[in-house]
């Protein structure tokens, strides 16, 4: 699906933290942020406005 090589060069372009694979999506690490970019046709959007913000708790 996606290139491991490809992974490790990504960042969540809204807080620059690195990125890891998370099923159909690539998922920021930091907690604050948490943002979840979809993958269409293997290529990663890494857009904000595409992005799913995190569930709230409570």
């Amino acid at each position: 699906m996606i290139d491991k090589e490809l992974l490790e060069i990504l960042a969540c372009p809204a807080c620059k933290a690195p990125v890891t694979l998370e099923g159909e999506r690539i998922a920021c690490t930091h907690s604050g942020c948490g943002l979840r970019y979809p993958i269409r046709e293997g290529i990663p959007v890494m857009l904000v406005e595409e992005a799913e913000r995190p569930k709230k708790n409570g």
